[in-house]
Order: structure tokens, then C-alpha cells, then sequence
């Protein structure tokens, strides 16, 4: 065969490569990509195997949910939070039953703050187990996803037992909660309880220490204490950092000053830390929920509120602390039974800040860790 000496094709010829400069190439990752946890889209710009840039684009499944909250009563917005983060449903229910509780100066029972907190606590080991095995499916590992999705069923199943649904719970109501808890919720919990304990220190075991995900994680996306502030991260994604900021004790809600826990902070920012502050703040929650079982008083589980909910006049801003970090709900209230203006102010958004940081001069084949390591919900980021 033979070769025709003049050029013909798209490629410049090797020897007019001869001191070049390189062209970075673009990748396009997403938003149809089973890595980013989401339909989400990273661009980036590769020198080889370096990212030399990252631009995250959003939006791809924004529903309007902050606008939708305007044409709903108060009691269906509940609905609509399930589905913002929906990996921590009863958190957000939560977040925005508080903001009108505290708009509407409403006395909560103690009982049902009990049953809430334990619900709410339940959720972030159901979200951090979860992201423990998609975590490991990013660095390569197929058996973490089995044991999460193993403990977290049992989870949902309490769940379900409580609320009558897996995930879309409709259950926290402004003033309490729906329905009071069954005879054996307590047994049920204790039990469920003694199995995680056991469980987690199976996932830790299994995963933490193994040689080829340390590899994988440490060193690897690290963002340091006063850029992680900058950015305005929170969450197991700022305590990584070594900040040791939990709403829950620096501005506490609910009954979550009666309780005795710890806050796992990491110490480099890495990748790992990330990782690791969330499956301590698992032990950390069982501890909270075995408080709660013991505390739980009987009483009532609704306070003195009308079916029709017409907070006064007014504006008001509660924050909590869901499994991804601070979130919080601005409240507008014109005295009607619908809401004038709901505003949300999501942390996997704000984590999402972040990225473009951390994946500067990183390796293309650590995109997908890093970015798992911030364990976003892309429900909550486009709303």
C-alpha cells in the first residue's frame, strides 16, 4: 500500500507540531451520565489527563417549586418539599413546617417533636447510607451499594410502617404531625437500631480502610477551611474541612438542645474526610435516636391550630440541618391561606460552588469522586 506524501485530512501534520503549544480538549460529562448523580452536566477542559477547568451547568430539572408554593394552601406545600430533596423527604418537611410554625408563634407538643426528631434523624442515616454505597460505586466498588441499600430498606420500612409511604411522606403538619405512632414504634426502633449499629460498623469496616479507596479519596478534591467558608459550604461537606459548624448545636431548633451528640469534623478537606465525617455522623444520630426513645413522653402530637392555616402578615427564615447541610426556608406570608412568597435556600447548591475549585488540576479520572463526594440532589440544587 502506498501513501501519498501530501496532507489530506483534519489533523495537522506531526512535523508542524513541532513547539506547539497544546489545545486543551472539552468533555462534556452529562447531563445523560450515570456519574453525576442527576441529570447535571459538567464541562471540562483537559490538558491530557488534567483538568485545567470545570464549568457545572444546572437547571435540568427545574420545576418551578418555589413558584408552585404560591397557588398552594400551606397544608399542600408540605408535598411539595417532599420533593426537593428527596433522598431526605422528612427533613424538608420539616424546614418549612417550622418557618410557619414560627411565623404563626404555634406551641409545638413535645411528643411530636419527639416523633419528628426521630423520623428526621432516621432520614439522614437512610441518606448517608445511600450516598456510602453510591460513594463506593464512584471509587470503583460494587459490594458498598449492597450493604447500604441493604440497612436502608430496613429504614424505609419504618417508613412506611409510620407514614404509609416509602419516600413521599406528607406526614410532619404545621402544629405536629399527622397521626400519633403505633404501640410498638419504640420496639420497632430499638430493634432497627441494634442492626444499624452493627451494620455501619460492617460498612466502615468493608470500605474506610481499604487500601485501593484511600487511593482513590485521600488527597484527592481538597478544599481547605477558609475557602470551604468562603464558598459557603455547610454540611458533612464543610465539616470535612475541619469546621465544626452543626445547626443543630450552634442554632438549635426543636428539642435537639436536650440531647447529648458529638460533631465529626475531618482535618484536610479531602475527599475521604468528606466520606468519613458522614458514616461517624450515622453513630452520631443513632446516639440522638436512643436519647429520643428514652425521653419520649405521651401527650398530644398536634398543637392548637386551625385546618385552614392564615398565618398573619409577615416574613420569617428558619434554618435546619438536613443530611447535605444548612438549609433554609424564607417565608412571606400576606395573612392569606396561601403563601405570598416561598424562598429556599438549599445546601447542595451552595456546595455546588465548590466544584469548580476542587476540580481544578485534578485528575479526569477523579471528577467523578469528587463530585460524589458532595452528595448533591439535583431535586434541591434546580428546585
Amino acid at each position: 500500500m502506498e501513501f501519498s506524501n501530501n496532507y489530506i485530512g483534519i489533523n495537522p501534520p506531526l512535523e508542524n507540531l513541532e513547539n506547539k503549544d497544546s489545545l486543551d480538549v472539552i468533555v462534556n460529562m452529562g447531563p445523560q451520565h450515570p456519574s453525576t448523580h442527576g441529570v447535571f452536566r459538567l464541562v471540562l477542559w483537559i490538558d491530557g489527563e488534567v483538568i485545567t477547568k470545570a464549568e457545572p451547568h444546572i437547571g435540568y430539572l427545574h420545576r418551578g417549586s418555589e413558584k408552585l408554593c404560591e397557588s398552594e394552601l400551606y397544608s399542600q406545600v408540605i408535598s411539595l418539599f417532599d420533593r426537593i430533596d428527596y433522598l431526605s423527604n422528612l427533613n424538608m418537611e420539616l424546614g418549612f413546617c417550622a418557618a410557619v410554625e414560627k411565623l404563626m408563634e404555634i406551641d409545638i407538643p413535645d411528643r411530636a417533636w419527639y416523633i419528628r426528631t426521630i423520623l428526621c434523624e432516621l432520614n439522614r442515616i437512610a441518606s448517608h447510607l445511600l450516598f456510602y454505597g453510591v460513594f463506593g460505586l464512584d471509587a470503583g466498588a460494587m459490594t458498598p451499594i449492597l450493604y447500604g441499600f441493604r440497612d436502608r430498606e430496613k429504614i424505609q420500612a419504618v417508613f412506611e410502617s409510620v407514614t404509609g409511604a416509602r419516600m413521599m411522606h406528607n406526614f410532619i403538619r404545621i402544629g405536629g404531625i399527622k397521626e400519633d405512632v403505633g404501640p410498638d414504634f419504640k420496639k420497632d426502633v430499638e430493634k432497627l437500631l441494634s442492626t444499624l449499629k452493627t451494620s455501619i460498623d460492617e460498612c466502615d469496616e468493608l470500605l474506610s480502610g481499604n487500601e485501593v479507596f484511600l487511593a482513590r479519596t485521600k488527597g484527592v478534591g481538597v478544599i481547605e477551611k477558609q475557602t470551604a467558608l468562603d464558598f459557603g459550604l455547610s454540611g458533612p461537606t464543610l465539616r470535612g474541612s475541619g469546621v465544626a459548624e452543626d445547626i443543630r448545636i450552634s442554632d438549635p431548633y426543636g428539642i435537639y438542645d436536650r440531647f447529648d451528640f458529638k460533631i465529626p469534623v475531618g482535618s484536610t478537606g479531602d475527599s475521604w474526610d468528606r466520606y468519613y465525617v458522614r458514616v461517624e455522623e450515622m453513630r452520631q444520630s443513632i446516639e440522638i435516636i436512643e436519647q429520643a426513645l428514652n425521653q419520649m413522653p405521651e401527650g398530644p402530637i398536634l398543637g392548637n391550630v386551625r385546618r385552614l392555616i392564615k398565618p398573619p402578615k409577615g416574613e420569617t427564615y428558619v434554618r435546619t440541618e438536613t443530611p447535605r447541610g444548612d438549609f433554609g426556608v424564607f417565608l412571606v406570608s400576606d395573612g392569606t391561606d396561601k403563601p405570598y412568597r416561598v424562598k429556599v435556600r438549599a445546601p447542595s447548591f451552595s456546595n455546588l460552588l465548590a466544584l469548580t475549585k476542587m476540580l481544578e488540576n485534578s485528575y479526569v479520572a477523579d471528577s467523578v469522586v469528587i463530585l460524589g463526594s458532595l452528595d448533591i440532589v439535583l431535586g434541591e440544587v434546580d428546585r
